[in-house]
């Protein structure tokens, strides 16, 4: 305030207009409120602030400042380790021990632990940040983390004063405090790696930093880690980093003429410079403080060009940020379920998470069928439910709903895909090809799904097998195949040859409907309608072995063998269904949970991540399984029962990003007047073929 009332007195008398006047708040997010309620009119905010204050006020940014002439507006924040630790990467930096510049510190804090939540590499529970942090790295020295409700691993590596007192304070009394203590942290081979903004090691090597403990230290012992998975020497900082930080902005309401005000500090930083021998613009220590109203390390300011907070924080900086964005924290997650064994399965998880004190709790709603359940979560009566790629497509496109976590089949990002293939019964007196489809009897998972329609049919009518006009799809399956079970075509207009084969629940109700009270619903349902009724069932390359030797003991299923079935190759062959990667349709991604955009994704698979590590197995000792639906009288309920974990979305935070730029232009290409949005032709095309996701 101090500051601000000089910098008025020089205004003033250096005829600087408009005048201006100076507000007290309590804070700078206290400040950016009052500018929303038109009390005040201009705020300096670091990055971390204006995107709250951009967020919760809509404020924007239209002044910034530059630092030096190497770095302009902005630092970087690095990740550094020692070079003789050669096996370090980005990504495998869980239990190593880590040293920080100080909490909530942006270098230190922010952007490492914003960007390993935002990539899925550190999963948070409850929003627990502090926690998930503990959980992640063995020990730390996080200066400032000394909280009486934080783990005490954040503070277990500092080090305190020289008289061993102050341990983990948040200032130089801490000798790991800042960006050379948590350097230090690192050159004293207390921590593993070090979380600094790109200048510190230079500073503190080479003969820069006398000190004792740096006056033997060189910089080539020292690397950095990209996010690429690569390491690059400590002067590769532009080129190898986690963020660029943002330099501090003048931000104002949305409706304020930016100019304008850029036009009366401009005038001041010219008249009132660090050679004016009254007020200067970029010093405060005349006023016993620091970095007031502006940094003092500020050189120049500038009229920003693009005035949103997107692209002044940049896209690095914002998705660590994003990380950290925990206030859209739900009381309780609603599980949308989509069939009674859903329902009692999704009860049991409720519980069996309730049982080990996993937040938020959820909640089980019932849902008709898939299309009910995105409408309900874009309504926000409901949080969540698990979908597959086809559905997904509509989920995002016609409800705006994204991912929030995925399915993977072999325990990692790589296991986020599955192959969609065409299993028929060996024979050696009808072995009929895929070239040889037409009038056979046709087992699909349901209308609109991946592997059991849009693929399969999409290739047919890529290779011109099946023809079509007016967007009739529904109407050329119903003519090519003679008879067919496709759950969710039991609708008017459709061919009634597409339920023919379908046989409903136990007592014979619910006949083709799109969920598992229809029994070849699925894909083990499919599955099942190839060993009673069918010629061909479209499915997943898993289903064969989930329903065979053994795996599955219901009456129709206890006594199969997986040799009695083979694969339609793409190329008229046949093959063994255990050479589903040479012979498949198709590459297609995971599952996903999908949930409202205002749904923290980050509690949602902190969540899931946190339930599998006691649940996920199914042989551990807890009782309930996640990826197991036996119990229930169905398959795949919830999530698919082959899979293995269920892991982050990373970036791919829109429908579009988990598709992928393949799969989507397949879906433009059929796009009949918006009827391949709400009917079973949205996905046709798909592929062309192999090369998808591959």
């Amino acid at each position: 305030m101090n500051k601000c009332m000089k910098m008025k007195e020089a205004f003033e008398s250096a005829k600087i207009y408009p005048s201006m006047s100076c507000v007290l708040a309590a804070s700078a997010l206290d400040c950016a409120e009052k500018i929303a309620n038109k009390e005040a009119d201009a705020v300096s905010l670091d990055g971390e602030t204006l995107y709250r204050a951009a967020k919760e006020y809509k404020l924007k940014p239209i002044i910034g400042e530059t630092y030096d002439q190497e770095a302009g507006t902005l630092f970087y924040a690095v990740a550094v380790v020692r070079k003789s630790d050669s096996s370090i990467t980005i990504n495998n930096l869980k239990t190593l021990k880590s040293c920080h510049t100080g909490f909530c510190k942006a270098a230190g804090w922010s952007v490492p632990i914003g960007y390993l939540i935002n990539t899925g590499k550190m999963s948070v529970m409850g929003c627990n940040i502090p926690e998930a942090v503990s959980e992640f790295f063995s020990k730390s020295c996080i200066p400032g983390a000394q909280h009486i409700h934080f783990p005490p691993s954040l503070c277990q590596l500092c080090i305190g004063d020289e008289k061993n007192q102050n341990k983990c304070a948040d200032n130089a009394n801490e000798r790991y405090f800042s960006d050379s203590g948590a350097f230090r942290c690192l050159a004293e081979q207390a921590g593993d790696i070090a979380f600094v903004k790109h200048s510190t090691v230079l500073d503190n090597t080479d003969g820069s930093n006398p000190t004792k403990w740096a006056k033997n230290l060189h910089s080539s012992d020292y690397e950095l880690l990209c996010r690429d998975g690569s390491r690059a020497e400590v002067t590769d900082w532009k080129m190898c980093h986690l963020a660029r930080v943002p330099a501090h902005v003048v931000a104002v309401r949305p409706d304020t003429d930016g100019t304008a005000v850029f036009n009366a500090l401009d005038a001041a930083q010219k008249k009132f410079d660090i050679t004016s021998t009254g007020f200067k613009l970029f010093d405060s220590a005349s006023y016993n403080g620091k970095d007031l109203v502006f940094k003092d390390s500020s050189k120049e300011l500038m009229l920003i060009k693009n005035q949103t907070y997107q692209a002044w924080l940049g896209s690095e900086y914002l998705q660590s940020l994003t990380g950290l964005d925990c206030y859209r924290m739900p009381n309780v997650l609603r599980w949308c379920t989509q069939s009674r064994g859903e329902l009692l399965k999704c009860g049991d998880m409720a519980e069996a998470f309730n049982s080990k004190n996993l937040t938020p709790p959820i909640q089980c709603v019932s849902g008709d069928n898939p299309s009910d359940c995105m409408k309900k979560i874009k309504n926000k009566d409901i949080d969540a439910v698990t979908l597959d790629a086809g559905q997904i497509y509509t989920a995002g496109k016609v409800y705006g709903l994204v991912p929030a976590a995925a399915e993977s089949y072999t325990g990692d990002n790589d296991g986020a895909s599955y192959y969609a293939v065409a299993v028929v019964k060996k024979s050696s007196h009808n072995a009929f090809t895929i070239n040889q489809l037409k009038g056979k009897k046709s087992c699909h998972t349901g209308l609109g799904r991946t592997a059991g329609w849009n693929i399969p049919i999409g290739t047919l009518i890529e290779r011109k097998e099946i023809k079509f006009s007016k967007c009739n799809i529904e109407k050329a399956v119903g003519e090519y195949f003679s008879a067919s079970c496709v759950p969710g075509a039991n609708q008017p207009a459709y061919p009634s040859s597409l339920c023919e084969l379908c046989i409903g629940n136990a007592e014979g109700k619910s006949k083709c409907a799109v969920t598992t009270e229809e029994q070849y619903s699925g894909y083990t349902g499919a599955f099942r309608c190839l060993v009673e009724v069918g010629d061909v069932a479209f499915v997943k390359h898993t289903t064969v072995f989930d329903n065979t030797d053994g795996r599955n003991q219901e009456p129709w299923a206890a006594n199969l063998k997986s040799t009695d079935y083979q694969l339609l190759c793409l190329n008229g062959a046949r093959a063994e269904v255990k050479q589903w990667e040479e012979c498949n349709l198709a590459r297609v991604p995971s599952h996903a949970v999908m949930v409202h955009p205002s749904t923290s994704i980050t509690a949602v698979f902190g969540l899931l991540d946190e339930g599998q590590d006691f649940f996920g197995q199914n042989d551990n000792p807890n009782g309930f399984k996640m990826f197991n639906s036996s119990a229930y009288g169905g398959s795949d309920l919830l999530f698919k029962d082959s899979t293995v974990r269920i892991i982050s979305v990373g970036e791919k935070t829109t429908y579009e990003d988990w598709l992928g730029g393949t799969y989507l232009e397949a879906i433009k290409m059929i796009e009949c007047s918006g009827a391949a949005i709400t009917r079973s032709s949205l996905c046709l095309l798909i592929l062309m073929l192999l090369s998808f996701f591959l």
